[in-house]
């Protein structure tokens, strides 16, 4: 199997860096951020965090075997000595800037792989859509796709390094919550095709508005070569008025608007998934898919766009669909062995994302009763009141027997809205962490019961559905 070659000279040459001990022909393995974790042979890049400085780690990384290092070219020794006294006769390569370099080397990598590059951004469903396109480019083609969502400054870089194995495709993701985050992120992967899934309102609390995070997610489009191609949401209006500005072809998909990649005549079916005629460039296709409600089906059409931009035959498609999963945490459903549904969506979430699955329970038909354990939302900012009590009004309207909120005070406003909109009092509890209602779950829940159980990392709402699934194995 090919396989990029990669050098000290390399490295060197694409970051603008000094090599000031070893040789430009010294081969590189691998590239670790990370001594705890690194492998004989690598090349430890010494990156700064807001919360780790890896100079301070460098001696470390040279005792378990690396290679070599890039360092900050002003920084010293880790007793603040020069660096020429670390690490003896280990390589070593000073840079203005040690992030910037390794997005540098990245892209040297990117560059030399001969991979086209698919990048993935949107408000939610980024790790979705970017799993449903691996899958159905996979039919066809070679395909990497980076691990959970790896897609900041660094994680992205570190992604791009695999392509060092040279697949046919890679299909990547691109997170942020700050304007300008985007913007580099593109000018390191360099995308082939851009996928924008939506605007919503996670993060809005580091923004002004929607429109502001669209202006940010809207850096997907910049720096397009002719050649370039977006996949874009036809249904999110904050989108399409944006999408004039890009310098490629604009491939839509959509369910309500007029769109390349349309579906029509959909039946959401629960619990059980959701079927749809879909209409192509290439052609027409009867969709049958088990994730749950119109968010994924959104999705799935934005991986078919991508998958018949890359010739993947509509069959194909057709048949990959109907054996998808959701990733672990992001919409699964779980029919434990004691009687008990569950939906577990606790990897994170937001007020549009929360409302999305709040519509997928009212629609679920067969369970004796509909509960949902909602943690809080965070990075809401100012907004956080507002958007929790419209998911209360939500919950109520979605048929709960049983509401569970966690976190602090926009969750316990999250609760009080529920009971002003309609549900009664004693059908709604308000806990302040996830280990409490954990308890109240596991005291309130009873086979034939169907829980969603949907919170912010922060909250740590997982623990909930893991205590669930012991309790009903």
């Amino acid at each position: 199997m090919n396989r990029v070659p990669l050098s000290f000279g390399d490295v060197a040459a694409a970051t603008g860096g000094q090599l000031i001990r070893g040789h430009e022909t010294q081969p590189v393995e691998g590239i670790s951020i990370d001594s705890r974790t690194l492998v004989p042979g690598d090349l430890f890049v010494a990156i700064r965090g807001e919360r780790f400085d890896g100079h301070r780690f460098v001696a470390d990384a040279f005792a378990r075997g690396a290679l070599g290092a890039v360092v900050d070219a002003g920084g010293g020794g880790e007793a603040g000595g020069s660096w020429a006294q670390v690490g003896g006769t280990s390589a070593l390569l000073t840079v203005e800037d040690t992030t910037r370099a390794l997005q540098e080397v990245a892209r040297h990598v990117r560059r030399r792989s001969g991979a086209r590059v698919v990048a993935i951004t949107g408000s939610a469903g980024k790790t979705t859509t970017k799993e449903i396109a691996a899958a159905f480019l996979a039919v066809r083609h070679r395909v990497y796709r980076n691990r959970g969502n790896l897609n900041n400054h660094i994680g992205l870089p570190l992604s791009l390094l695999e392509l060092r194995s040279c697949p046919d495709v890679a299909v990547v993701e691109l997170g942020m919550n700050h304007p300008g985050e985007i913007r580099t992120l593109v000018s390191v992967a360099e995308p082939d095709v851009r996928v924008w899934t939506n605007v919503g309102d996670a993060h809005m609390g580091f923004f002004a508005s929607a429109d502001a995070i669209a202006d940010a997610k809207g850096e997907i489009l910049e720096q397009a070569r002719p050649g370039d191609v977006l996949v874009a949401n036809a249904d999110d209006p904050r989108i399409t008025a944006r999408i004039g500005a890009f310098g490629g072809s604009v491939v839509t998909f959509g369910v309500d608007a007029p769109a390349e990649v349309r579906a029509s005549s959909v039946v959401v079916r629960g619990l059980e998934g959701t079927t749809a005629q879909v209409s192509t460039p290439a052609g027409e296709f009867h969709l049958e898919t088990p994730l749950l409600g119109m968010a994924n089906l959104s999705n799935v059409l934005a991986a078919t766009a991508v998958a018949v931009h890359f010739g993947v035959p509509l069959d194909a498609i057709a048949g990959a669909a109907t054996g998808l999963r959701p990733a672990p945490h992001r919409g699964e459903l779980i029919r434990l062995p004691g009687g008990l549904t569950l939906v577990d969506d606790s990897y994170n979430s937001s007020p549009s994302a929360l409302a999305r699955a709040l519509e997928t329970v009212a629609g679920a038909t067969g369970s004796a009763r509909k509960i949902a354990v909602l943690g809080e939302m965070l990075e809401l900012g100012s907004h956080a009141t507002t958007l929790h009590e419209r998911c209360g009004r939500a919950a109520a309207a979605a048929g709960l027997h049983l509401l569970i909120t966690v976190g602090g005070g926009a969750a316990r406003t999250m609760a009080e809205a529920a009971v002003a909109a309609g549900m009664p009092a004693p059908s709604v509890i308000h806990v302040g962490s996830s280990a409490e209602a954990t308890e109240v779950a596991v005291a309130r829940t009873r086979p034939g019961d169907l829980v969603l159980v949907k919170g912010s990392r922060g909250i740590g709402t997982d623990v909930v559905v893991e205590r669930l699934k012991a309790e009903f194995a």
